[in-house]
């Protein structure tokens, strides 16, 4: 995963740890929507691009009933985790990147990716890996967040950091520096490495938290590039940031804070 370079992206996502609270759990909940629409059969064999946690991977695996998973994933502490984490026979997981993909041309009959094609430099390139080592006939897909307006809990967040620091916070918001992350611009993507018949649609889900601890405490874990952003500041300027996003945040009575999260998912047949 990369964006503004292979080395500081490589330090964002280092700890799997961290990723999972932040993230991964709201993954998973997009993957139990995005994996039935493929409408690949049993028996499959899949490939995970960018497996990260293994998030995507699991969802295939409880799902799908496939033949065999193979998760590629560049990050070596994302994928210690993942092999931890999911240990089923059926999956194999490898280094490698989307760029370059340490697989045979036409080896899987599914080739999946999510909240991955974003952070790689070349993205042309990333999607004519994944269109190569599909077989003909199958299926390619992908997910990204919709970071401009439908996921919640960044784009609160980033919207109290620019309010409070226009220019540190403003640059690293990911719906400014990720253009590939909403419907024409994935529907081009597809359709220039070849796939046919290529789809976008909307999957959203719910992001209820807890309490304002729950939803404030993964920022200060690092990993991404909102909670490196907030790792940043001094603790001035981080707790009036805490402050800004606790006064905002829509509380219930109960002290649970109730996002939603919306993902831009694409498909096409090679």
């Amino acid at each position: 995963m990369a964006g503004g370079g292979a080395a500081e992206e490589g330090r964002l996502w280092a700890a799997g740890e961290a990723y999972e609270p932040y993230v991964g759990r709201w993954s998973r909940l997009v993957a139990a929507q995005f994996l039935p629409r493929l409408g690949v059969p049993p028996g499959a064999r899949w490939l995970d691009v960018g497996c990260g946690t293994g998030a995507l991977t699991e969802a295939i695996l409880e799902t799908e009933a496939p033949a065999a998973v193979t998760g590629v994933e560049p990050s070596a502490a994302f994928l210690a985790f993942a092999q931890r984490r999911v240990t089923d026979p059926r999956v194999t997981f490898r280094p490698g990147d989307a760029q370059a993909l340490p697989v045979p041309d036409g080896a899987f009959d599914a080739v999946v990716s999510g909240l991955v094609l974003n952070f790689v430099p070349d993205q042309p390139k990333a999607a004519a890996e994944m269109r190569r080592v599909a077989r003909a006939g199958a299926t390619v897909a992908a997910y990204v967040w919709d970071y401009a307006e439908g996921m919640q809990m960044m784009r609160r967040f980033w919207d109290a950091a620019a309010a409070l620091d226009p220019e540190g916070a403003g640059g690293r918001d990911e719906a400014l520096r990720f253009a590939l992350c909403r419907p024409d611009p994935l529907r081009a993507l597809f359709e220039a490495a070849g796939l046919r018949a290529v789809e976008v649609a909307a999957i959203e889900v719910p992001t209820t938290f807890r309490d304002f601890d729950d939803y404030w405490t993964p920022f200060l874990a690092g990993g991404a590039p909102a909670p490196a952003y907030c790792l940043s500041l001094d603790e001035t300027r981080r707790t009036a940031l805490r402050e800004r996003l606790r006064a905002t945040l829509p509380a219930e009575p109960d002290g649970s804070i109730r996002l939603s999260a919306r993902a831009w998912a694409v498909h096409g047949t090679a």
